[in-house]
């Protein structure tokens, strides 16, 4: 449940960084703070149970490679090989931190 919250603030952290650059009205600039409480808010619920470092890993490398993604496929950036394999490099970081964290969680639990 933990990670989902981290999974959902990584969601709302594209959000507000496309936000931050295409804003230009009142609505678009509200709904980008808004975005930027709801992703800092379950950051810091998550945060609460789960190893910050590690959930901050996991939050930032999400954001990076949802924002890079978001912004080939609705804002015309151009598609490189390059960036995606770099992406999925990250991605790869991200996910064996996240099982490297949860065997941490087993064995404390076991202490």
């Amino acid at each position: 449940m933990h990670w989902m919250k981290v999974f959902i603030s990584a969601i709302f952290e594209v959000l507000w960084v496309i936000g931050l650059k295409h804003a230009d009205n009142f609505w678009t600039w509200t709904g980008t703070f808004v975005a930027i409480a709801v992703s800092f808010y379950g950051l810091l619920m998550a945060g609460r149970k789960l190893p910050v470092g590690t959930v901050y890993a996991v939050f930032v490398g999400l954001g990076t490679a949802g924002t890079v993604i978001a912004e080939i496929i609705f804002f015309g950036e151009p598609f490189k090989v390059s960036k995606i394999l770099l992406i999925l490099l990250l991605l790869v970081g991200v996910i064996g931190l996240k099982l490297v964290t949860e065997d941490d969680e087993k064995e404390r639990g076991a202490s």
